[in-house]
């Protein structure tokens, strides 16, 4: 079995911070960036999201191998507000039916940077949170119920499996000729159906864990010990009251800019 080598510094200043520290703080920061639609705030907190992304032992280079999914999609998202968008503001480009406006420009770089801004955090997190940790933590910390958090850690380990057995089922099928070639239709029918092998597969293993958990006495509802505990200290405190300043930060510049385009009016 391979497994992806870590992806994060875990010694790093902030990775080291308490995993439910880290959620919190991601979790106002986004709540601060989804009450407006304009660019500017956005903007400010990817930013600032960007200069203290090597305290959480991040590398860029790193992150735009692993991570070049995020780029695909803010880069099609763009591509439709600039082939669909509203044509509002004045009109750059005319050719044919298709008019490219500064709106649409607009919109769009507004587009990419919210969901750079939106997304890093959460990469951020997870990608400096020992699963393990981030599990007793919910549960000493945020008093999150042990059933619920033992079943996400359980989910996030077999995550690495997912890519191993996608690997294995190709193997597989080509071993007994099963090859599409380069039919863009066949390779089509050929990916739907190791599709729905791989999430039939998924859902048998998931019911074999689920019933080794429970012969195990993960749901026996008796009172748990952790073997690693998990402190709130005040640094932690300083990395949520520091997301929330981020937060505040980027919503009063787009107010001060006149950008300020609130989602509920």
């Amino acid at each position: 079995m391979r497994f992806a080598p870590p992806v994060a510094d875990p010694t790093a200043p902030l990775a080291r911070r308490n995993p439910t520290a880290k959620l919190a703080a991601a979790a106002l920061l986004t709540l601060a960036l989804v009450v407006s639609l304009d660019p500017v705030a956005p903007a400010v907190a990817l930013a600032v999201e960007l200069a203290v992304l090597p305290l959480f032992g991040l590398r860029f280079r790193v992150l735009a191998a692993r991570f070049w999914p995020l780029f695909a999609a803010a880069g099609g998202a763009a591509l439709t507000y600039v082939v669909f968008g509203q044509r509002t503001g004045a009109t750059l480009i005319s050719l044919g039916p298709w008019v490219l406006t500064t709106g649409m420009l607009l919109s769009a770089a507004s587009l990419v940077l919210r969901v750079f801004a939106l997304a890093l955090p959460s990469i951020a997190v997870f990608a400096s949170t020992d699963p393990t940790d981030l599990a007793d933590s919910l549960v000493q910390n945020a008093r999150v119920p042990a059933r619920f958090a033992l079943g996400a850690l359980a989910a996030l380990r077999l995550l690495p499996l997912l890519g191993n057995d996608w690997e294995m089922l190709t193997m597989a099928r080509r071993a007994r000729g099963i090859d599409a070639g380069a039919n863009p239709l066949a390779r089509a029918r050929l990916f739907a159906s190791m599709t729905f092998a791989m999430l039939v597969h998924a859902i048998r293993r998931g019911t074999q864990l689920a019933t080794a958990m429970d012969a195990r006495g993960f749901d026996s509802g008796l009172p748990r010990s952790y073997a690693r505990e998990q402190r709130f200290t005040g640094a932690d405190a300083l990395l949520v009251a520091g997301a929330v300043a981020v937060g505040a930060l980027a919503v009063t510049a787009a107010v001060l800019t006149g950008t300020f385009n609130p989602v509920f009016r």
